[in-house]
């Protein structure tokens, strides 16, 4: 069990050195097919996932898109927290509409029609910004709506990293914030914890060095499209199998 979880971390660690999202995203649901509980899943990731877009976020700090930020911390996080507590109470299966919403940004560079539909929908920000935050407290998969409109807005791989990387970190600290009030004492912590910890970042590093310094801002910006569209057709494929 432990090998496998640190694998998971790995991956999903080196996701997110790139993205500025993934531990979160991909980690919960891969531990959840593992038969870890959701909480006990959460007190793993959001340490690690907590280390990484802070490190990201001294790096890309003068990149930041403030007023993007802002709509996260007015519009998203009170969302993000009453729906965490209420998610042991709640059971919904909403990947399906997720994934085909990501499939379809993720396609915005490739079609003048869809970019159009993204633009107009992003008109939209204070519900979207809203729904963010109910996703990601009943589901942890926010990161993944959370991307798709870093990626609509554009801009330079630092910009959108380290915006992502933020907004993404202020919902993981707000999450362990919640669960320290209301379910901490559910939650069996032990030194594996740190093991698992030391090698999401030790991931980052990696990753970070070898893979996203040698890319430049227009092969991010594909490499980001395709990120969005592996996220979303693997959300539809969890879902379908989750109904049938």
């Amino acid at each position: 069990m432990l090998s496998t979880i640190l694998i998971i971390i790995v991956i999903t660690a080196s996701i997110q050195a790139l993205f500025g999202v993934g531990v979160l995203l991909f980690g919960t649901p891969l531990l959840l097919l593992i038969d870890y509980p959701f909480i006990d899943a959460l007190i793993i990731l959001l340490p690690i996932s907590i280390s990484i877009n802070l490190l990201q976020i001294i790096k890309n700090y003068p990149n930041i898109d403030w007023l993007f930020y802002k709509k996260i911390l007015f519009y998203t996080i009170p969302f993000v927290v009453i729906f965490l507590y209420l998610v042991t109470r709640i059971s919904l299966n909403i990947g399906l509409i997720i994934g085909l919403f990501l499939v379809f940004v993720a396609l915005k560079s490739t079609s003048q029609y869809i970019a159009v539909k993204v633009e107009k929908l992003m008109h939209y920000e204070r519900i979207y910004f809203i729904a963010m935050g109910i996703v990601h407290g009943l589901t942890n998969l926010g990161g993944s709506l959370l991307t798709a409109a870093v990626h609509a807005t554009g801009g330079s791989k630092d910009r959108m990293r380290g915006t992502a990387a933020i907004s993404y970190g202020t919902f993981a600290i707000f999450q362990l914030a919640t669960l320290s009030a209301v379910a901490l004492k559910e939650v069996n912590i032990s030194w594996s914890h740190l093991t698992y910890l030391a090698a999401g970042i030790s991931a980052f590093f990696i990753a970070d060095h070898l893979v996203y310094t040698k890319i430049n801002n227009e092969q991010y910006s594909k490499i980001f499209a395709g990120f969005l569209f592996i996220s979303g057709i693997s959300l539809i494929g969890k879902s379908i199998q989750a109904i049938g």
